[in-house]
């Protein structure tokens, strides 16, 4: 069994393309893509904020303040060129991407003394991020403070009054208790599951399509079932490298983002995510590293499994795109709303593991929710271990 881990990993180790795939990957590809996709998104929302939008007012007298804090805001840019007379043609306007924004700002007198005004923003948020409803409820804002303050003057109140007895009589304040982990862990622990989890997948995914389907191949399985060896240490042999390689990449991946992110620090500031990840405790790290390991077990034996039933490598490559969407719609059921780690998820492959890396990063995990996870885990990996042996010592699998 050893001497077939043994050949099996010098070859393997041979191979540039699985080699780019376990180590390439995680070193370079992967930090790149997250790094990219990052700055595009620090981007977008930088130009969101920056982005001078046009607009065009009518009834701009009846709220004349509101108007002018429009006009000589950073982001709005009046389009006086605009022949505008109607709610309809601002509509229209905003429609046919003339303008941003449309203004429709109208005053209906209810008594001899008092008017209604009524602000109106025609928008289209669906096409392009942009922060208009955000801008314009700021002003908003402030000028119905402004109205309301001249209001209550008219009728006689003080200042003191104002601030007592009408406008601020009670306050709100919000504490927040959790703690920088906490805050942390809840952010990155819905992100790092959807890292870690696919790339052990990943990592056992190609070496066993060339243990498995490639041997086929190359027709130096006949050779290996000839030597004096059970099928079942040959079948154990190969699911040890597979699961070497699989856990070697998800350990490189984590050390890349590590050292991507010390080197990051050096030049922008992310030291409030370094102590955050310095409160993690040693025991949350190790628990974390061994919810991974049934569950590359169980990736390890599925896949050596299906390489070993495909005929030709294509065939293997063909089959391992399906099992990658079924490894994704449990990540994305941990991801809903109201979702918690308790009895009922512990039990729910890869649903429990996604849950209990958050919970962990956190610093908020019922541990014993943890061992539930990795013994009941541990099962479905033996399960499938003894499967993908008998599954092996089939004719009809090795010779289709």
């Amino acid at each position: 069994m050893f001497e077939v881990f043994k050949k099996e990993l010098t070859e393997l180790l041979r191979d540039k393309k699985t080699l780019m795939f376990v180590i390439a990957l995680p070193v370079l590809i992967f930090p790149v893509i997250f790094g990219t996709l990052g700055y595009f998104m620090a981007q977008a929302h930088l130009d969101a904020e920056q982005e001078v939008h046009n607009y065009f007012i009518i009834g701009d007298k009846n709220a004349k303040g509101f108007s002018e804090s429009v006009f000589y805001h950073k982001n709005f840019k009046l389009k006086d060129d605009l022949k505008l007379n109607s709610r309809q043609e601002l509509k229209d306007a905003v429609t046919n991407e003339l303008i941003d924004l449309g203004i429709y700002i109208s005053s209906q007198q209810v008594s001899n003394d008092k008017n209604t005004i009524k602000i109106e923003v025609i928008y289209n948020n669906s096409s392009r991020v942009n922060y208009i409803t955000e801008k314009i409820n700021k002003i908003f804002a402030e000028y119905k403070i402004l109205v309301q303050y001249k209001n209550l003057k008219k009728l006689g109140v003080t200042k003191k009054q104002e601030q007592e007895f009408i406008l601020s009589p009670i306050e709100l304040e919000l504490i927040d208790s959790s703690n920088a982990r906490e805050s942390f862990g809840e952010k990155i622990g819905i992100l790092l599951p959807y890292l870690l989890i696919p790339i052990v997948l990943t990592g056992a995914s190609y070496p066993a399509i060339d243990l498995g389907a490639g041997e086929k191949e190359r027709g130096t399985l006949e050779t290996l079932l000839l030597t004096p060896i059970t099928r079942t240490q040959l079948v154990i042999g190969k699911f040890i490298t597979i699961l070497t390689a699989s856990l070697v990449t998800s350990l490189i991946t984590v050390f890349s983002l590590g050292s991507w992110m010390f080197i990051a620090k050096q030049f922008i500031s992310i030291s409030f995510i370094l102590d955050a990840i310095e409160l993690i405790g040693t025991l949350d790290l190790l628990l974390i590293l061994l919810l991974l390991i049934p569950l590359a077990c169980i990736f390890s034996s599925v896949v050596l499994a299906i390489s070993i039933y495909a005929k030709t490598f294509k065939e293997a490559q063909n089959y391992m795109g399906p099992l990658s969407i079924l490894t994704f719609f449990p990540l994305a059921i941990s991801m809903m709303p109201n979702m918690e780690l308790n009895l009922k998820t512990a039990l729910i492959p890869i649903v429990n593991i996604s849950l209990a890396i958050r919970e962990l990063l956190k610093g908020t995990v019922e541990y014993n929710h943890v061992y539930l996870i990795i013994g009941s885990t541990s099962i479905i990996a033996m399960i499938s271990i003894l499967f993908c042996i008998k599954w092996f010592n089939k004719e009809e699998v090795l010779f289709r």
